[in-house]
């Protein structure tokens, strides 16, 4: 299948050629859903904790005698019905990663490329061409390119083009080793270079 390739500079089109069984993929929601919450999933920081009965201190001797004080028994200071004790069922830490098979995550982001193309969210550009690091650079990138919220994908990252778009709250920068599922479905747009998507495809 055929992609339009658009090159700023001159302001002419033309097209590249892709693999249809990447970028004209079936959609499948299930998957596309596992993954993205798997990925999320990931960040979670899982460092909640409480202190149980065992991990307070003190609490090493009964506080009075079984028996002759008229008093309920008590072994501990510690229990969790005592002030300064331990919690009941308290919180560890714990780690929220999901496992996901290789095969299934490029199956995703190859689904998610394809849902872009299909939509016409995916705009693939000669190349960004960023000689300064200016945001009003990266407005009148997007003003060409009739976009307003988008990601700019490059086969390597550009120092002028992240620099240039960190003003941008709309406008996200990665390169091909840093795409992820949540920023391609996050972005009402996603623009690639065509070196990038060559890499892409390369890996998918």
């Amino acid at each position: 299948m055929e992609l339009k390739v658009l090159n700023i500079s001159l302001n002419s089109l033309d097209t590249i050629e892709v693999d249809a069984t990447i970028f004209a993929r079936d959609f499948n929601q299930a998957l596309v859903h596992q993954v993205t919450t798997a990925y999320m999933s990931r960040s979670r920081q899982g460092s909640k904790a409480q202190k149980n009965r065992s991990a307070v201190s003190g609490g090493g001797k009964r506080p009075w005698a079984q028996k002759g004080t008229g008093r309920a028994r008590a072994g501990t200071t510690r229990g969790p019905i005592w002030r300064s004790g331990g919690v009941t069922f308290a919180t560890q830490p714990r780690n929220y990663a999901q496992k996901v098979n290789k095969k299934m995550y490029k199956g995703a982001i190859s689904i998610i490329f394809s849902e872009l193309v299909r939509s016409e969210r995916l705009k693939v550009v000669k190349e960004f061409d960023i000689k300064k690091a200016k945001t009003k650079n990266i407005i009148a990138l997007l003003k060409v390119l009739n976009v307003k919220d988008a990601l700019l994908i490059t086969d390597e990252l550009d120092e002028n083009l992240y620099l240039s778009s960190r003003n941008l709250y709309h406008v996200g920068v990665c390169d091909t080793q840093s795409i992820d599922p949540v920023s391609l479905i996050g972005y009402d747009n996603v623009v690639v270079t065509e070196q990038a998507l060559k890499k892409i495809e390369v890996m998918l």
